[in-house]
Parts: structure tokens; sequence; C-alpha cells
């Protein structure tokens, strides 16, 4: 997949439903007045803006952060404000999806090289001696 065919929290915003709560991070007696703890919630399985295999990657890759509905929810309490919060957790989604969608490189198998196959082999030699030394004598 093009890293022009991620979408964008920007591109998702009309589906995107924010809500607010009290936090329980720093801020005194402030914590108790303020809904500082920003709650985003995206309908991933009945987004309109996302393709089936978009949907089906996200549900996928983010299932410990989903619902069993295939809501996806995120939450930030981070900081004080609650414009903070909001842009914290909008740069949250984003590498989210664009962590989702980048594809795995595929491990290609390598053969060790021939001094790490002797070290490795005189390396056993001398555990050997070593317990050899160990051993009470016929």
């Amino acid at each position: 997949m093009n890293i022009k065919d991620i979408p964008k929290a920007k591109d998702l915003v009309s589906e995107l439903i924010f809500t607010t709560s009290r936090s329980g991070g720093p801020g005194g007696q402030n914590v108790n007045k303020v809904n500082s703890k920003v709650t985003l919630k995206l309908d991933v399985s009945n987004s309109a803006l996302l393709n089936d295999d978009q949907k089906n990657l996200i549900i996928r890759k983010l299932a410990s952060r989903m619902t069993k509905e295939g809501v996806l929810i995120l939450t930030a309490q981070d900081s004080r404000s609650q414009l903070q919060n909001k842009e914290e957790i909008i740069e949250k989604l984003n590498h989210l999806l664009i962590t989702a969608f980048t594809p795995r490189k595929v491990r290609k198998a390598t053969k060790p090289g021939k001094t790490a196959a002797h070290k490795r082999i005189n390396e056993k030699k001398q555990r050997s001696e070593k317990k050899q030394w160990r051993q009470k004598p016929d």
C-alpha cells in the first residue's frame, strides 16, 4: 500500500467522535473541576470513508484497542489542557494508522559467518573443558 493511500485523522474527521471527562492526571484541584481527558471513538466497521480492505486491516491490527462492535477507542489525559489532549489524540490516531498500514519487512534467512561458527564451537569446547575439571577423578 502506498503512503498516499493511508487514511489520516483529518480525512476521517467527520466520523470521529470526541468526548471529554475528568482526568486523573496532574492539575491539583483543577482536576476536580475541568473535563480535560479526551476520548476519541471511530466506528471502523460502519465507516463510509474506509474501503473494506482498510477496515479489515485496521480491525486485525488494532484489535486490542477496539470494542466487539468494531469501534476504535483512544484516550489522552497527559495534559491539563483539553485542546492539547485533543491534538495529542489526533496525532496518536495518525501514528496508529501509519503503523497499521505500513507492511512489515520480509525477513531474509541468512547463514552465520565462518568466524561466528568457529567462535561458537570454541566457546562450547571451553565450557566442556571447564565442566571436565569439576568432575571427580576415577
